[in-house]
């Protein structure tokens, strides 16, 4: 494999089309040059951001300058209401998030391996996967409730049939000829399942728990909105009613900086889970 590779490059070189680092297909860059693309990608906003807040005349109850939303942060957190928040919001986004993928993997894992399982699950997840789940609000209340539940229920609807799908799909694709000689070798039904689908299927599976959660993190606002006393949607919804959209600013700065976080946990997960699949 590494012959082949020197053979393309040298290739592209001698054909006088050799691209520049920045433009290679499928090829890795320098590390400098990576932390440095992250680094603008995060500088380039923040200094467009400050120059509109200081000096477009914007008032800052539109649009408050970093250092009002620092301000704000260090005003949530000394009144205590950031820990709380930042801990009901993730609380129900991750039990919402932890029940869907104990439904999500076994279920999806069976609909890709077996034609049958597909058969009898994928006409109707099909159908309500594509109802929106804050549609279910209403009757989420009448079942379930003003409390916790209804939340987490929410949260729950809006993220299994994607994970379903997504993990029946990862399955689907795995070569035939991996299957076929597990058979051939002398394997069991039981064999194929454990030692070659479920395997193959790993890192697909982290990637799109690591996908989905950011589609909990969208929800958790709208399941706030169901008389919740503590959260960052519930928070948000309060600075709303009182023109805080320095607080509004922060409480959405916090929800991507924990969903960054939990993006890159998924990353490390996949990469010291599953060495085999880099």
């Amino acid at each position: 494999m590494k012959l082949k590779h020197k053979k393309n490059f040298l290739k592209r070189k001698t054909s006088g089309i050799e691209p520049t680092i920045f433009w290679r297909i499928a090829d890795d860059i320098p590390q400098y040059l990576s932390w440095g693309m992250m680094s603008f990608s995060i500088l380039i906003p923040l200094i467009f951001w400050f120059i509109f807040a200081n000096y477009s005349g914007i008032e800052s109850t539109f649009l408050p300058s970093p250092s009002d939303v620092i301000k704000a942060l260090g005003g949530l957190w000394e009144k205590g209401f950031l820990t709380q928040d930042i801990a009901a919001s993730f609380t129900r986004v991750s039990l919402g998030f932890f029940l869907s993928v104990l439904v999500a993997i076994p279920l999806g894992i069976m609909m890709g391996s077996f034609a049958s399982i597909r058969a009898l699950f994928e006409p109707i997840i099909g159908i309500v996967r594509y109802m929106p789940a804050p549609a279910f609000i209403p009757l989420l209340i009448i079942y379930l409730g003003i409390d916790e539940a209804p939340k987490i229920a929410l949260i729950f609807i809006g993220t299994v049939f994607f994970n379903i799908l997504m993990i029946m799909d990862a399955v689907k694709f795995i070569p035939k000829d991996l299957i076929e000689t597990t058979y051939t070798l002398g394997g069991s039904r039981w064999q194929v399942l454990t030692q070659v689908i479920m395997p193959y299927v790993v890192p697909s599976i982290i990637d799109t728990l690591r996908i989905n959660i950011a589609t909990s993190w969208n929800l958790v606002v709208v399941a706030e909105l169901l008389a919740a006393s503590e959260g960052l949607g519930r928070r948000i919804i309060l600075a709303q009613k009182f023109l805080k959209t320095d607080e509004i600013f922060a409480c959405l700065i916090i929800l991507g900086l924990i969903g960054f976080i939990l993006d890159l946990s998924f990353r490390l997960l996949l990469r010291f889970t599953c060495k085999w699949a880099f």
